[in-house]
C-alpha cells in the first residue's frame, strides 16, 4: 500500500509540474542530463530548485541535482511458458523506484549516486530481475582530463549503467523490472564527429536482498566502442570490439569457462522520411575446450508518411542469429551478452540466439500525444541442432529431437500515451501463436499476455 500511495503522489505531482514547465526531455541515461542552464533563472520553481541546487553563487557548473522515477506495471498471462507453467488467475504487479543525486563539484569533477527498488506482488516465483528490494544501482566519479570547444576526455570509475548503439549487446535493460549495471572503469573521448569509449567492467549480479549486489568476479566485460558521425552517404557508423569472460556458461550441450570476443559494426541514419539501422558482428573464442564461432546480422528500417492522415510509420526488421550446428568441439550459439530485456516486445518471451526473425510493423499517430502500434513477428530456429533461449541467454528448451524450425508467430498491439515529458502510460496485448517446434518440445499452447504500464519521471 505504501508504494502504491507513493506512486499516486508522484503521478499527481508530475501533472502539476508538467503544466508549469517547458524543459528538455529526460535522457535514457539519467547521468547525461545537464541542468546548469537553470543558473540563469533567478525565479526557479520548487521543481527547478530540485534540479539545480547551487554550491556556489560564482560558479554555475557547481551544483547538486535530484531526480528519479516510479513505474508500476500489471501483467496477466495465460499459458505461461506455452502451458508448461500453472496459470496465474489474477495476474501480478511489478513496481520500480529509482532515485538519484548528481553532484557537480566543478566543470572537471562530478559524482553520481542512484538507488533502485524493484518489487513484485502476486507473482508465485520471482527472479532478481523482477524483485530486488533495495540496492545501490549506480555510484561513480567522473574526472575530466580536458574539455575544449573541439574535444574532451574524461575518466569514469565506479558502478554505472552502460548502453551502446542499438542496445543489441549492451543495454540498461529498461523494460524488465530491474535495470542492470556494471562495476567499471571507463575512458571517454569526444570530438564533434567521433565518440570513443574504452572500458573494463564486472557485471553486477542482482540479488533478492537489501544492498547485497556486491562485486562480481565471475563475469567480465571489456572493450572499445567508437561512433563516427556525419559520414558521407552512410550517415553514422559504429565500430566496436567487446571481450567477455564468464567462469561457468552453458550453450547447447557445452558447459565450461567462456571467453568470447565480439567484433562488429553498425550503420545508421536517415534520409527524409526513411530511417535505417544495419548491424553485423562475429564472435569467436572458447567455451570449455570447444571453439566458438557465432554471428548475427540485422536490418531495421522505417518509413514515415507525415502528410497522410494518422501519419503512419511502416517498419520492417529482419535478423539472422546463429545457433549451434551440433558440430563436435565447436559452439555456434550466439551470445547477446547484456541486451535490452524485452528484445522482441514487452513480453520478452524469446532471447536473441539461434533465430531467424521477420518483423513488419505499423505505427499510427492518433493524436498529438497518443500512438497506436501493431507489429507481427515470425520466428524460426536458425539451426535444428540447437534450441531457443531466454533474454538472459539461458536455454528455455533444447532441440528436443524436433526437425521443425518454426517457433511461432507473435502479434503485439500497443497504445502509448505521453501527455508530457514526466508521464508515460502504455497498454499492450500480446498473442504468441505456438509453432510446430514449440508443440514438439512443450505443452504447445498459445500464450496470451495483457499489460498496463504507468511511469513517472522527475
Amino acid at each position: 500500500m505504501v508504494r502504491l500511495r507513493l506512486f499516486g503522489i508522484l503521478l499527481l505531482l508530475s501533472n502539476g509540474i508538467a503544466l508549469a514547465q517547458d524543459q528538455p526531455s529526460f535522457k535514457p541515461l539519467r547521468y547525461n542530463e545537464d541542468y546548469s542552464y537553470l543558473a540563469k533563472d533567478s525565479s526557479r520553481t520548487f521543481y527547478e530548485g530540485l534540479k539545480y541546487i547551487p554550491f556556489s553563487k560564482q560558479k554555475s557548473d557547481s551544483y547538486l541535482s535530484v531526480g528519479g522515477e516510479a513505474r508500476g506495471q500489471y501483467f496477466y498471462i495465460q499459458n505461461e511458458d506455452w502451458g508448461d507453467s500453472e496459470n496465474d488467475g489474477d495476474g501480478y504487479l511489478l513496481s520500480r523506484f529509482l532515485l538519484h543525486t548528481d553532484w557537480r563539484f566543478s566543470k572537471n569533477v562530478r559524482a553520481f549516486v542512484q538507488v533502485q527498488s524493484s518489487l513484485a506482488s502476486s507473482r508465485p516465483i520471482t527472479t532478481p530481475v523482477e524483485e530486488n528490494p533495495l540496492d545501490l544501482h549506480q555510484a561513480f566519479v567522473d574526472v575530466s582530463a580536458f574539455d575544449t570547444d573541439h574535444s574532451s576526455m574524461a575518466f569514469r570509475v565506479g558502478r554505472q549503467e552502460l548502453s551502446y548503439g542499438s542496445q543489441r549487446l549492451i543495454s540498461v535493460r529498461e523494460n524488465p523490472n530491474n535495470r542492470q549495471a556494471f562495476d567499471a572503469a571507463k575512458i571517454m573521448y569526444k570530438t564533434k564527429d567521433v565518440n570513443l569509449d574504452l572500458f573494463y567492467s564486472h557485471y553486477v549480479l542482482a540479488k533478492k536482498g537489501v544492498f547485497d549486489d556486491g562485486f562480481n568476479k565471475d563475469t567480465r566485460l571489456w572493450g572499445a566502442y567508437s561512433t563516427f558521425k556525419s559520414v558521407p552517404v552512410l550517415g553514422g557508423i559504429d565500430a566496436y570490439y567487446l571481450g567477455f569472460y564468464k567462469k561457468s556458461a552453458l550453450f547447447a550441450d557445452v558447459k565450461g569457462r567462456e571467453l568470447r570476443h565480439s567484433v562488429g559494426s553498425r550503420v545508421f541514419g536517415g534520409l527524409d522520411s526513411w530511417n535505417y539501422d544495419i548491424e553485423g558482428l562475429v564472435q569467436f573464442g572458447k567455451l570449455g575446450s570447444s571453439k566458438i564461432l557465432a554471428w548475427t546480422a540485422s536490418i531495421n528500417t522505417t518509413y514515415s508518411f507525415d502528410d497522410i492522415f494518422l501519419k503512419p510509420e511502416i517498419g520492417l526488421k529482419a535478423e539472422l542469429i546463429s545457433g549451434d550446428q551440433g558440430e563436435k568441439d565447436r559452439v555456434g550459439s550466439f551470445n547477446a551478452l547484456y541486451p535490452k530485456g524485452a528484445y522482441f516486445g514487452l513480453a520478452a518471451l524469446i532471447g536473441p540466439s539461434n533465430l531467424a526473425e521477420f518483423h513488419p510493423s505499423i505505427n499510427f499517430q492518433l493524436a498529438k500525444d497518443l500512438e497506436f502500434s501493431v507489429d507481427y513477428d515470425f520466428f524460426w530456429r536458425y539451426s535444428k541442432a540447437d534450441g531457443i533461449y531466454g533474454v538472459n541467454m539461458v536455454q528455455i528448451y533444447d532441440d528436443g529431437g524436433s526437425q521443425n524450425r518454426h517457433i511461432g508467430n507473435q502479434l503485439i498491439g500497443a497504445l502509448l500515451y505521453n501527455p508530457n515529458r514526466f508521464l508515460t502510460l502504455r497498454g499492450e496485448f500480446t498473442w504468441f501463436q505456438a509453432g510446430n517446434y514449440i508443440k514438439d518440445v512443450s505443452a504447445g499452447k498459445d500464450i496470451y499476455i495483457s499489460g498496463l504500464t504507468a511511469q513517472v519521471k522527475f
